[in-house]
């Protein structure tokens, strides 16, 4: 029996770093003949995101998967060019080579595995490199969706081919034919990086050395994006692309376990009657000026839903530190509105969002529609900001999310979401924070409380269509993890794939 021992390298951030180590579980718990060591970066100004690091050093899952903290490097929180994650990855290329190094057993010990791949994050790509001198394959975990992947592969194509320089889209009014994309995409939610000249040519690069790989995983599944996926596997894409394999929803469903405010939080959601509050949560870099959360105050307050909201302090402009909690939320809140709406509803800080979506009182999510938040209000049915996983997340439940994106790719997981998949409602989707200034606009929009409004008032409607096509693809979701089913079947293959591929 051939054995294999895969390599994991993940981006720093807390949206890659939890997907990426739940997709390391999911191939140890489904095939013993599958090991996996984690090499783990970290950021040294997320604190959120060192805690969860530090919680892996002692975690004993299984003794097919161990994690491996590589030495810290000492970054500027101030800069947010690119410089600091090049120099990041850069800078570890020698640690790695070192830790597989010692990897490596003796070809006289059959029963070793065998070093049989790197799988690593879509911008850890000069990895490669390494792998490539220890005469292996490398894939891509992809912590987006399939959609994203087509439009990165696009974008990478038609710059190449056809010199379209899509940082000249911005604030543009038209339309772009993506084949991944059924409908026509709006430039107006084209990811920030896009519309960045250093960023842009970090991502295009990255975006080529996925076509030097043996496959990318996806986490995504065949029921939420098929017209996606089948875009990848087929001529339209005008591209080499490597085989893609869709293997989620892939979600950390304990969340943050021992969050100090949490037994308080739990304990104000079970007073609630079932589905009747809205959650607003804006993912693990998500903030807003004064100026914007005395507007969703307003819009709360007027809607007369209960709420349940995570109000986080919003680093410093300029800088790629994470929101802090506020001493005293009042300070950004309008003068009054605690006590205006203390019988309906809870202002908090940083919130355990897998628990609260998977709470019976949870009707709806306002969300920044980042991937792993986007997943996980599918899986349990929630309004979001967009992230994926927090997208997946609360479809599971049949509860909508109402989009409200920040940055990154969330402006287009928000049209793809309200748009393209009808799993959603629209507050604004081509809404972007200037928490990071990656645009030549960089002065935050401000949604006005009657948008807001709205949006709260739509996604607890619980008549409404999308609620109902929410709770189809939540069950949805769950058929494909099952055996026999579509991710199942898809994550079966790759690992076939994988062994044969060192055979």
């Amino acid at each position: 029996m051939t054995r294999v021992e895969l390599v994991f390298v993940s981006a720093p951030g807390a949206g890659h770093l939890v997907s990426s180590t739940e997709f390391a579980k999911v191939l140890v718990d489904r095939d013993e003949r599958v090991s996996v060591t984690f090499l783990v970066m970290k950021m040294p100004f997320d604190s959120k995101t060192s805690e969860f690091i530090k919680s892996l050093a002692t975690t004993n899952i299984s003794n097919r998967l161990r994690f491996i903290e590589l030495p810290a490097i000492e970054l500027d929180p101030s800069d947010t060019s690119v410089r600091p994650m090049t120099t990041l990855i850069e800078t570890q290329k020698p640690h790695v080579r070192e830790v597989v190094s010692n990897l490596i057993k003796p070809e006289s010990s059959p029963s070793e595995p065998r070093l049989g791949g790197f799988v690593l994050d879509m911008f850890c790509t000069q990895f490669i490199d390494v792998a490539n001198e220890f005469g292996v394959p490398s894939y891509i975990f992809l912590t987006s969706g399939a959609a994203f992947l087509g439009l990165v592969f696009h974008i990478q194509y038609i710059h190449d081919h056809q010199q379209v320089d899509p940082t000249k889209l911005e604030n543009s009014d038209v339309e772009l034919s993506v084949p991944a994309v059924s409908l026509p995409l709006p430039a107006k939610v084209l990811p920030s990086v896009l519309m960045n000249e250093q960023w842009l040519s970090v991502l295009l690069q990255q975006v080529r050395r996925f076509r030097e790989t043996k496959g990318i995983m996806v986490n995504t599944f065949m029921e939420l994006e098929s017209y996606a996926v089948n875009a990848l596997t087929t001529e339209s894409m005008n591209n080499d692309a490597p085989p893609v394999y869709p293997v989620g929803p892939i979600l950390n469903l304990k969340g943050d376990e021992g969050t100090s405010n949490q037994d308080c939080i739990m304990r104000w959601l079970d007073d609630q009657a079932p589905s009747s509050v809205v959650f607003l949560c804006f993912g693990s870099m998500g903030g807003f000026n004064t100026e914007q959360v005395k507007e969703i105050a307003l819009a709360l307050e007027r809607s007369g839903h209960r709420f349940l909201w995570s109000l986080r302090k919003p680093a410093s402009k300029g800088t790629m530190e994470a929101p802090t909690d506020y001493t005293n939320p009042e300070e950004a809140l309008p003068e009054g509105f605690l006590d205006h709406t203390a019988g309906i509803g809870k202002v908090i800080g940083w919130a355990p969002q897998v628990v609260v979506l998977a709470h019976k009182a949870i009707g709806g999510f306002v969300s920044h529609c980042g991937w792993n938040s986007t997943l996980e209000s599918l899986w349990f049915g929630f309004v979001s900001h967009c992230g994926w996983n927090s997208t997946l997340e609360r479809l599971r439940f049949g509860v909508p999310i109402a989009a409200l994106p920040l940055y990154a790719e969330q402006q287009f997981n928000a049209f793809l979401l309200v748009q393209e998949l009808g799993l959603g409602v629209e507050i604004k989707v081509d809404y972007r924070s200037d928490q990071f200034v990656m645009t030549s606009s960089p002065k935050d929009m401000i949604v006005s409380a009657d948008v807001i409004e709205r949006g709260i008032r739509c996604v607890m409607d619980h008549d409404c269509e999308v609620r109902r096509k929410v709770k189809d693809i939540s069950e949805k979701s769950r058929q494909a993890l099952m055996e026999g089913g579509s991710s199942h079947r898809s994550l079966g293959r790759l690992i076939e794939d994988v062994i044969n591929n060192i055979e």
